[in-house]
């Protein structure tokens, strides 16, 4: 029904700056709320950054708050992460994910995930 692909992972040095992209197929896009999440090694997978259906309302993880910015485009199917001064604790993999359900929290656990994109921050 829904399939969900990341991109935009990779190297980057303390300080710098990423910007992931995730692709949302189908026509149901505008119906969900969307969110990442990241999973480091030995770690479990956490909760980073949340979007409304309408992409009005925002919420974020404490560590990122005033350094990631998720938003989303309604005409492309996509939603984005904007991720700065990015720190080596940032390393992680990251998930996109899809809420089709209403009334969602940073708690409700999401139906649909992409496959991940590898963030690795550097020293």
């Amino acid at each position: 029904q829904v399939r969900l692909v990341e991109s935009g992972g990779g190297l980057v040095q303390a300080g710098g700056s990423l910007r992931l992209s995730c692709a949302a197929s189908g026509r149901s896009f505008n119906n969900y709320a969307m969110g990442w999440f990241r999973q480091a090694p030995g770690k479990e997978r956490e909760f980073v950054a949340q979007i409304s259906r309408s992409g009005a309302d925002t919420k974020y993880t404490d560590s990122v708050k005033g350094r990631f910015t998720i938003s989303r485009d309604h005409n492309k199917n996509m939603v984005l992460l904007q991720m700065n001064s990015l720190k080596p604790e940032d390393t992680a993999v990251y998930f996109c994910a899809g809420y089709p359900g209403a009334s969602i929290a940073v708690t409700t656990i999401p139906t649909y995930w992409g496959q991940g994109t590898q963030v690795t921050v550097s020293s």
